[in-house]
């Protein structure tokens, strides 16, 4: 049996089955390209599901990563340590943003938005009850914080998390799941006015939904769920999980359009392979967590704080922002000549790196045939678009080619 075989049966017989694998074993990369065990070179245009944003083996994030494991790798949040309050501070820089809690992954940074937005929305009733409700009452009134999320949304696997995905395949087989969840569409403002309660706490939503299809939000939308949170008094929390980290275009996808969120989510790219998220708080969202309300083992250690700054060093130095509005119309242009020349091809989406294709056949068969006989990695966003989010350092060239495979199999 061959090598390969031989491991991805070992792997078989070890990991928890919740995964439907790919029979490749990736051994590993190298700029925009990934090797298998077999040593078959293969164009990257999935990063690790949009981690990667700085590809494989680049040196000077390499560099500081190794430089920190000969340092320091973890101390516990009990104690200071320099590479998280540099990451910190470049991360505020570059949002806007008053205040970051790094967490080890994305669906922790969202749990702790929505901690943020459950102890805002307390401190809000005990304020305005005074002395008449100071948490020692027998029976202590209804402080449930209704959370507004959208249709076909993703967020996260744990269960605050799963709580506002919307997608119930997803959430039916771990009901019950946190209580006071309400789903809107997503791009229709009336459907949220309507969901709009005295109890409503906060509105979670993607500003580009990925896994439901790669759908950006209207400015339309955006702005008038902004307005909503406004007058309302809701804190508005922005998932940029996938989005952000200048995938879009803006180093936030929300600054393209002029509003600004009272949390924030990031994770993915922040890292570049390394297990880094953070929620960023803004204004009144800054303070309404105290100390004990949260806290993390891992997060913000220095080797993935270290990680994380020299992502956001490199960004600064290579003027990612701008290299992605460059190659991303360039991506546009060329997926559009395939929408117009496919008949496979239903709609195409998106913005700077992250874009998709709808389909009219299943993007699964394409996704396997596109790895197994083209050598490109593609990855789907639900059943029938192909989700484009290649690592973001990725040339015309890059695109040329993954067009030109792409094309045979939608010929």
């Amino acid at each position: 049996m061959a090598e390969k075989e031989l491991l991805i049966n070992r792997a078989e017989h070890t990991l928890y089955k919740t995964y439907n694998r790919f029979p490749v074993v990736f051994d590993h990369g190298k700029g925009v390209h990934l090797y298998d065990s077999e040593g078959n070179e293969y164009l990257d245009f999935g990063a690790g599901i949009a981690v990667m944003g700085l590809g494989y083996e680049d040196k000077e994030y390499t560099e500081a990563v190794e430089a920190q494991l000969h340092k320091l790798t973890h101390i516990s949040n009990l104690f200071y340590n320099q590479p998280s309050i540099e990451a910190g501070e470049k991360l505020l820089k570059v949002s806007g943003m008053d205040k970051v809690f790094f967490t080890n992954s994305g669906t922790e940074a969202v749990e702790g938005a929505l901690k943020i937005a459950k102890r805002y929305h307390y401190n809000k009733f005990h304020e305005a009850m005074g002395d008449g409700a100071d948490g020692c009452e027998e029976a202590e009134p209804d402080l449930t914080g209704e959370i507004i999320a959208m249709n076909h949304s993703f967020h996260g696997r744990s269960l605050g998390a799963l709580s506002v995905t919307g997608n119930s395949h997803y959430r039916i087989p771990f009901d019950p799941l946190i209580p006071g969840i309400k789903f809107a569409d997503f791009n229709d403002l009336e459907s949220v006015k309507a969901q709009i309660t005295p109890k409503t706490c906060a509105i979670i939503m993607e500003t580009i939904q990925g896994e439901g299809g790669i759908y950006p939000a209207t400015e339309e939308f955006i702005k008038g769920v902004r307005q909503l949170c406004d007058e309302h008094d809701l804190l508005l929390i922005l998932d940029e999980i996938q989005c952000g980290m200048a995938r879009s275009g803006e180093m936030f996808a929300w600054q393209h359009y002029g509003v600004k969120p009272d949390v924030m989510t990031v994770a993915k790219a922040l890292g570049n392979g390394l297990p880094i998220g953070a929620f960023l708080a803004f204004g009144k969202a800054a303070t309404a967590m105290v100390p004990g309300d949260h806290g993390t083992t891992y997060g913000g250690n220095p080797l993935v704080t270290a990680a994380a700054s020299a992502v956001l060093d490199i960004y600064e130095k290579q003027d990612m922002v701008s290299h992605v509005k460059e190659i991303g119309a360039y991506l546009w242009e060329k997926l559009e000549e395939l929408t117009e020349n496919c008949d496979s091809v239903k709609a195409h989406r998106g913005m700077g790196l992250i874009q998709g294709l709808e389909l009219t056949v299943p993007a699964g068969e394409v996704v396997s045939k596109a790895l197994l006989e083209e050598k490109l990695v593609l990855i789907s966003a639900g059943s029938n678009v192909i989700r484009f989010v290649p690592p973001l350092v990725i040339g015309k060239e890059d695109v040329d080619e993954m067009v030109n495979r792409l094309g045979k199999l939608l010929e």
